[in-house]
């Protein structure tokens, strides 16, 4: 009950999370070598930690494309896989998302 809510008419968990949306780097021009994944991984990081200490919470949650490097880079950085989910739109071809958590 801390950090979710059983639904019992569904048979699922929900619980709050921190959302890492749109997470990529720029790869024109050589811009890529600005920064590395890990450093841009490492600034988002330290925004929801601040925002933890304003508003609390305990969870960060993302969603991958299913690759394995993608994969590997979250798990590395100590994410970790807990479920999957189909996309749906009307503009491209639905297509398997991997839903990843990592605890403050």
């Amino acid at each position: 009950m801390r950090v979710s809510e059983f639904d019992g008419q569904t048979q699922t968990y929900t619980m709050s999370a921190y959302l890492i949306a749109q997470l990529g780097k720029n790869y024109a021009d050589g811009r890529n070598k600005e920064i590395t994944g890990a450093e841009l991984l490492e600034l988002a990081w330290s925004m929801i930690e601040d925002m933890q200490y304003m508003g609390g919470g305990m969870v960060v949650f993302l969603e991958a494309n299913n690759e394995e490097k993608l994969l590997s880079f979250y798990q590395d950085n100590k994410f970790r896989q807990f479920d999957t989910r189909q996309t749906a739109s009307g503009k491209s071809e639905p297509h398997e998302l991997i839903q990843l958590l990592r605890l403050l």
